[in-house]
């Protein structure tokens, strides 16, 4: 039984081409679905998040990271009552609109984009959804429900300032309420993001051997589960004993969650997904001291991970590759395929141009657009 706060797909706000409902499945199901079927979702299969996609077989990639991310967010959304269908649909589709090589190819496609309206991830997913994936008769991108729409717009909080151009695009056509706060499935998924990424990001360090068992046995909360785990199993085999740490890890920041959300709940009692919008806060996130603990978890990650020579070192090279990537298809427009080229012949100015260039260069695995540039320009 879903809670009296959660979202409703009876009461969902539709579409913005209206279809006929599925005598099967909800219209968030029908979301979900769309999702995984689309183009842009399979490609993540090569995308990375901290290595490069070549680097070793068992790196976590974007669509292992997206699995990892909607199975947290079921579970949370499941023990909080809400909406599981659009609690996985938002987490599925949150990093459709990242670039290759992760966040140091988003840096160089956003520096390359400044004069033309600038590029971020969360927006380009919009259009991913709403305009890129051409595979429907009636309509443009997923035709996914406002709902939808709205977790992958402000699954972070409610977005002030400038508005990125592609989330505008999106938002002039159907309003998303970009002021107030996201449904209370929308801020499950982002939260199991911030729960994935923290628990996978070390097990990735680990194998790529840029820390030790015993450093991450220092810091807080792992050191409680290192020492849990020696207590229950002395001399466990060195894979065993980190892996079975990591997991108590990955069970304390999902009860965590879960108990400071219905903690906050009780207080505020929100009567509607509305209300919950409307609550002036974010309602599913880490309590105070878990949240406290896991900004020492990061500023290590960033340390002895993130800024590692060898990841500092590819970071270089990959960043070359777009920023010789973009210039080159600017004046080489024969060289997109064929499906662009209509695009291109109706783009009437730079700005567009650059646009259509971004989309193309963003939706590029990594194994892609090395391959490109090696084939275009010349390695790397």
């Amino acid at each position: 039984m879903m809670a009296i706060y959660a979202s409703d797909p009876a009461q969902a706000r539709g579409r913005r081409v209206p279809e006929e409902e599925s005598t099967f499945r909800s219209c968030f199901q029908r979301d979900r679905d769309r999702i995984i079927h689309a183009s842009a979702f399979r490609r993540l299969k090569h995308k990375t998040q901290v290595f490069i996609e070549h680097e070793g077989d068992y790196y976590r990639t974007r669509l292992t990271h997206s699995i990892e991310v909607a199975q947290v967010a079921r579970t949370i959304s499941g023990a909080l009552g809400l909406n599981a269908e659009l609690t996985e649909a938002v987490a599925l589709a949150h990093d459709l609109g990242h670039t290759p090589f992760g966040h140091t190819g988003e840096d160089a496609l956003s520096a390359l984009m400044a004069p033309y309206g600038g590029f971020d991830h969360n927006a380009q997913a919009i259009r991913i959804v709403t305009h890129l994936e051409r595979h429907y008769a009636d309509f443009d991108g997923l035709n996914l429900t406002w709902e939808s729409l709205e977790g992958l717009a402000k699954h972070n909080g409610p977005v002030t300032g400038e508005i990125p151009w592609a989330l505008k695009t999106c938002n002039d056509q159907l309003d998303l309420e970009l002021h107030t706060f996201a449904s209370a499935e929308a801020q499950v998924a982002a939260i199991s993001d911030d729960v994935a990424y923290n628990h996978h990001d070390l097990h990735d360090g680990l194998r790529a051997e840029l820390f030790s068992t015993d450093e991450l046995a220092e810091l807080p909360i792992l050191d409680r589960c290192f020492g849990a785990v020696d207590d229950l199993y002395p001399g466990l085999n060195y894979y065993r004993r980190r892996h079975e740490a990591l997991r108590r890890f990955f069970g304390i920041l999902v009860e965590d969650v879960i108990g400071f959300a219905q903690t906050r709940l009780a207080q505020i009692q929100p009567q509607s997904v509305d209300e919950v919008r409307a609550a002036g806060q974010t309602i599913i996130r880490f309590s105070d001291p878990v949240f406290a603990d896991l900004k020492v978890i990061r500023a290590f990650l960033f340390d002895r991970m993130y800024r590692a020579p060898s990841v500092v070192e590819m970071r270089a090279r990959v960043t070359r590759v777009v920023e010789e990537l973009f210039p080159y298809f600017m004046t080489h427009t024969d060289q997109l395929p064929k499906q662009w080229r209509k695009d291109v012949e109706e783009a009437g100015s730079e700005v567009a141009l650059a646009r259509i260039v971004s989309d193309y260069i963003a939706g590029m695995t990594d194994r892609f657009a090395l391959q490109e540039h090696e084939r275009l320009i010349g390695t790397a």
